[in-house]
């Protein structure tokens, strides 16, 4: 290791530390003085635990981890030109173009809504006064982004293994392409998402600058997700099916046509928030109607960026093992 590395590695690694230390201390500090009770003080240990277990992991696999945000810092402007290019050959040589974007996530949420919404009225649950059609559509639109960033992100290598085979260019940057591609479609989505909103009586208020907190954290989550299914999918082409079938089963796991606080198992509860995806769809309902900031849900917070940053440290390291075998077998 050079010098320069060694000493830049130095100063990193207590800053890791105090950082999760101090969240560590904020989990702790967390509480209600009125009622202390012995699940809030599980749920303080178990958030301890985590982060500490975390930490370790990220300060142990330091290098393999860091070396990817790294490789995508410095290709920034390179992956935004890709992104606009590959959004645009996506739908290039169709009479409609980049309109088949759009249509098929609005026929599906028409369809949801349709039958959900009209024929199954006793089955749906969106809570309270919220009209369903606003309650699917915050569900919906995060969806539509996460699943799109997967799938695509995942065949990225396969899909430019033209790229792959050539040495000077850094194929690192292949699936955060696609997850902007999906992203410009998701910015639309948004906008329609926010006229539900206003029609039904919903006007704009400080806490829907949060869309973007949570557009964020779709954004990491898939990505984190890509680079460990994208350098797999290279040996293993069935994970791309496999990839489908999970988000088949996902889309009705997440509470998107339905609402969560209605169950009324805990226990069933605590095991369905154990999908990351469930913090983000919550999110997007909290900052369009709900008027709660994401940090009044701090132990989600906590748990969802711990679970992005396991994803992504993982992924990265199982990207740079594999990647020197990448042209071989593409």
């Amino acid at each position: 290791m050079k010098p320069t590395a060694i000493r830049r590695k130095k100063i990193i690694i207590p800053i890791l530390l105090a950082v999760f230390c101090l969240l560590a201390v904020c989990v702790a500090l967390h509480t209600n003085p009125a009622a202390i009770k012995s699940d809030e003080i599980m749920k303080k240990c178990i958030s301890v635990s985590i982060i500490i277990i975390s930490a370790i992991f990220i300060v142990v696999k330091y290098d393999k981890i860091v070396t990817l945000p790294l490789e995508i810092w410095q290709n920034r402007r390179l992956i935004l030109k890709l992104a606009g290019n590959d959004f645009k050959r996506r739908y290039a040589g169709s009479y409609m173009g980049v309109i088949w974007a759009f249509i098929q996530p609005l026929v599906t949420i028409g369809l949801y809504y349709f039958v959900f919404g009209t024929i199954m009225k006793d089955a749906r649950s969106s809570g309270s006064d919220i009209p369903f059609v606003l309650f699917l559509t915050c569900g919906m639109v995060p969806w539509f982004f996460f699943s799109e960033a997967l799938s695509t992100g995942t065949s990225a290598l396969l899909e430019y293994s033209y790229l792959v085979k050539k040495v000077v260019f850094k194929i690192s940057v292949l699936p955060i392409i696609k997850v902007f591609a999906a992203l410009i479609t998701h910015a639309f989505f948004i906008v329609l998402l926010m006229i539900v909103a206003i029609v039904c009586g919903h006007m704009p208020n400080l806490h829907w600058i949060q869309v973007i907190y949570y557009t964020g954290c779709t954004f990491i989550l898939a990505l984190g997700i890509c680079y460990t299914t994208c350098s797999l999918v290279v040996f293993v082409r069935d994970l791309g099916q496999l990839i489908n079938v999970i988000l088949q089963i996902l889309v009705w796991a997440t509470p998107i046509m339905w609402n969560i606080e209605r169950i009324q198992n805990p226990t069933l509860v605590s095991i369905l928030k154990l999908n990351p995806v469930v913090y983000i769809v919550t999110g997007y309902r909290d900052a369009i109607y709900g008027d709660i900031w994401f940090f009044e849900r701090f132990y989600s917070t906590v748990y969802f960026w711990i679970a992005c940053a396991l994803l992504f440290g993982f992924g990265a390291i199982i990207y740079k093992r594999l990647k020197p075998h990448f042209a071989d077998v593409l």
